[in-house]
């Protein structure tokens, strides 16, 4: 098993320098590869927002990091096989949480089946059983013809034990989520610049407990002050990736479902100064007509709080450069 010093070597800067990875002048740039929840939803009414389940990779610092494993997984890996061929990769892959749509393009990702690439698994320890146990048990038979730990790539699964950990130069935080069993966002830094990614989240209604007892804060004070916490730990994110699965009336009917209500959303991104917010984790019933109507939606609140937010719905295929932050000497920028 490698070593996360192995895993961390330095042979990612060497691959990643060839033309192309980056534009110039970016010190990040980001590939959306599955933006669907629950379900992948191929077919006509899906083909400009796509219909893979969650998936983004993330370049920086000469390192590739992929955040989940969802069925948008399987054209990562196709097209990180037809750019480096048969060069040796290291790669990073963290994990949100465990539920099916965000793990069930690992069996179907090539570079696992080539013995000289390298893969660390990164994420929070399973609701009821290891992490480990839960990647292997969907591969194992009758399921899957081909066990995990039978794939010739060399795989490392960690549970991190700290929610602030450095991935290189890239510096990682986490902050649990409010979904069903134990999950994470993750808020990546680089350079000055930063990447939220918030996959599964629902924001804490006043309504979700029950009346407080002696000693004990009331609903209405408990759900703000969470709120709260999570919109200090996005504080000035240049791009922010979350869940905004249900509109307002859709959401009245899902409540405690785990997941985001589109008004509710572009509140927070405007309360914790958010430059840019991509919708997330489209619902599998949406079409591109109702996730476009969404996006018009959330536009039209930004504007009437005369808010600077920039909204889109995440698109497979779609890539976001981070520009290096200006230095700024006197008056002048350089």
């Amino acid at each position: 098993m490698p070593s996360m010093r192995t895993l961390l070597a330095s042979d990612d800067e060497a691959v990643l320098r060839k033309p192309g990875v980056a534009g110039r002048g970016s010190v990040a740039r980001l590939k959306f590869y599955g933006v669907r929840g629950s379900v992948p939803t191929p077919g006509r009414a899906t083909v400009r927002y796509g219909g893979n389940t969650s998936c983004v990779e993330i370049r920086a610092n000469g390192q590739i990091i992929i955040l989940d494993a969802g069925t948008g997984l399987r054209l990562l890996g196709r097209d990180l096989l037809a750019e480096f061929g048969q060069q040796p990769l290291n790669l990073t892959l963290l994990l949100t949480h465990t539920h099916w749509d965000h793990i069930q393009g690992l069996p179907y990702f090539l570079p696992v089946y080539q013995p000289q690439n390298q893969l660390r698994i990164l994420g929070p320890e399973g609701a009821r059983t290891s992490l480990e146990h839960v990647l292997s048990s969907q591969m194992e038979s009758p399921y899957f013809p081909i066990g995990l730990r039978q794939v010739p790539a060399n795989i490392c699964i960690e549970v991190f034990k700290d929610l602030s950990f450095p991935l290189g130069s890239v510096q990682v935080q986490a902050f649990f989520a409010y979904h069903p069993g134990i999950c994470v966002g993750y808020r990546l830094s680089m350079a000055g610049r930063s990447i939220a990614f918030f996959p599964d989240n629902e924001l804490r209604q006043a309504s979700e407990r029950p009346r407080a007892s002696k000693g004990k804060r009331a609903p209405q004070e408990f759900a703000p002050g969470e709120n709260q916490k999570l919109a200090e730990f996005l504080r000035g994110t240049d791009v922010l990736i979350m869940d905004a699965q249900y509109d307002r009336a859709e959401y009245e009917q899902h409540i405690g479902w785990g997941h985001g209500c589109l008004d509710d959303v572009v509140a927070l991104a405007l309360e914790a100064d958010v430059k840019r917010l991509f919708l997330f984790h489209h619902d599998p019933d949406h079409t591109d007509a109702k996730v476009s109507q969404m996006v018009s939606d959330a536009r039209r609140q930004v504007a009437t709080r005369k808010g600077k937010l920039q909204v889109e719905a995440a698109r497979e295929g779609h890539c976001v450069e981070l520009a290096a932050v200006r230095k700024v000497t006197g008056a002048r920028q350089i």
